[in-house]
């Protein structure tokens, strides 16, 4: 049986702030949004394409959450992009955290770099032609 990845979840403390992030400074799409009232969350879908398409990011905002504890088992979200240091400046000039800059990995030749979203999650960006 042959299956795909469909999604990856994160918690999120505030639902606008990471929406503007995803879209505005890496340049994903708001895919979906669904608000559930009586279990007290909202879902939004973000991604470079529809779902059906490839994978995508799931933004959960539980409601009066503000704040998570970053687990030790998690370790980052990875995207490509054709300019990495495109990308760390846009990051940067959104207000967002370049945790490294844009480089040559350690011991190869691709360019990669790391930010972190509003909620503290770290995302390797990976300079992709």
């Amino acid at each position: 049986m042959a299956g795909r990845m469909l999604h990856t979840m994160i918690r999120v403390g505030d639902l606008d702030r990471s929406v503007a992030f995803y879209t505005k400074l890496l340049g994903m799409k708001e895919l979906r949004r669904r608000d559930v009232p009586d279990g007290k969350y909202t879902l939004v879908f973000v991604g470079y394409a529809d779902e059906n398409e490839q994978a995508v990011i799931e933004l959960t905002y539980n409601y009066g959450v503000e704040k998570y504890e970053m687990g030790t088992g998690f370790g980052h979200l990875a995207v490509g992009v054709p300019d990495v240091a495109a990308v760390c400046e846009a990051v940067r000039a959104g207000g967002g955290k370049v945790t490294r800059e844009a480089g040559p990995v350690k011991f190869g030749t691709t360019i990669i770099a790391f930010v972190e979203d509003p909620d503290g999650y770290k995302i390797e960006l990976i300079q992709r032609g």
